[in-house]
């Protein structure tokens, strides 16, 4: 059911209120809000003439590790100039009521973790991040490194940032995780995700085979709408924080 135009229904709010156990699942719309350009709206500037999907895979960092590097330092300047929006605050305040909470973001850029939140599953990984290419193990380069990228300081191979590119397979501990927090949960949070880029897109239907009640917030329809027992239409840190003060203000 959709949300009347004056608050939050009345029952997804009792429903809240007596929750053990959330997870929630956000996407890009949650960070576009803080101004952080979804991956498709990335490219401006010096940047407009690539398509992101050459560059934001394995093949293209091996072919130009350097421009690959110098496109996500762009990018992770777009984040640090970023703030977390009242939508992810409203996020950390609610994990902080549930006795057991989780949430899984499709996003990068770290902003939930700069709002509160504390358990995090990151599904494609963290802009801010660098790791080794080809030991995987999370490492930031030396100090005096200005070679572009920068080498590992344990191997000497080259450092690139610790993002899943297109034609990589999400690490299995981590997917396992948010896959066992949507069946265990007794609500489940789809916020700010078009519901289309799997395996992200089947978390909410995880879920919902469980008999778990499903809260849609997003201002456009998706193909989880007709499933969701409830369907906020709106942005997220506009619904995000009227529905946690229904239930705590």
């Amino acid at each position: 059911m959709g949300a009347p135009a004056d608050g939050i229904p009345a029952s997804l709010v009792e429903t809240l209120r007596h929750a053990q156990s959330v997870a929630v699942l956000t996407g890009s719309g949650i960070s576009a809000e803080s101004g952080v350009p979804t991956f498709r709206n990335a490219q401006t500037g010096l940047w407009a003439r690539y398509d992101p999907m050459d560059l934001a895979t394995p093949e293209a960092f091996a072919r130009d590790p350097r421009l690959v590097w110098e496109w996500y330092a762009w990018r992770r300047g777009l984040v640090e100039g970023a703030a977390p929006n009242s939508g992810h605050e409203a996020l950390a305040e609610l994990e902080r009521h549930v006795p057991e909470f989780v949430l899984i973001t499709q996003n990068v850029d770290g902003l939930h973790q700069r709002a509160g939140s504390q358990r995090v599953i990151e599904l494609h990984g963290n802009i801010m991040r660098s790791k080794c290419s080809l030991e995987a193990v999370i490492l930031e380069p030396g100090e005096d490194d200005t070679d572009v990228p920068p080498s590992c300081p344990r191997c000497g191979a080259s450092l690139r940032p610790d993002v899943v590119w297109f034609g990589e397979m999400l690490p299995q501990e981590t997917l396992e995780a948010a896959f066992e927090a949507a069946r265990s949960c007794d609500l489940f949070l789809s916020i700010g995700t078009s519901s289309l880029v799997q395996p992200a897109a089947s978390l909410p239907f995880e879920a919902l085979h469980g008999r778990v009640a499903v809260v849609e917030v997003n201002p456009d329809e998706t193909p989880l709408t007709p499933h969701a027992e409830y369907a906020l239409r709106g942005r997220a840190g506009e619904v995000l924080p009227a529905l946690v003060g229904a239930v705590y203000g």
